[in-house]
């Protein structure tokens, strides 16, 4: 079975044992917690898609850890104007293990 999350703009295919990275959560290391933005669920070529959310479809999932992705650099460059401006970005994320999958 497979649902489409959505969390932070993105929207994500996820099963049961996969590990993603989403925008930052607010819990802690271990916590356990339910994504109630489903979008859609298929199992076995059945498919339910919602419009826009699935009700009842939960999927659950455990915090692994938190951290940042590799920063990127930013540079903003006028050319014969003696303008450049270099800035650089390290977005937050949760590291999540989801554990079920449940249609509701």
């Amino acid at each position: 079975m497979y649902a489409v999350i959505a969390n932070g703009g993105k929207q994500y295919r996820v099963e049961a044992g996969d590990k993603l990275r989403l925008e930052k959560l607010d819990h802690q290391v271990g916590e356990t917690f339910a994504i109630s933005d489903v979008l859609m669920v298929g199992e076995e070529g059945a498919v339910q898609v919602g419009t826009p959310l699935l009700d009842n479809a939960v999927v659950n999932a455990e915090v692994i850890n938190h951290g940042r992705a590799k920063k990127i650099n930013i540079i903003k460059f006028k050319r014969r104007k003696k303008y450049m401006r270099r800035q650089g970005h390290r977005q937050y994320f949760t590291e999540v293990k989801i554990t079920d999958i449940s249609k509701g």
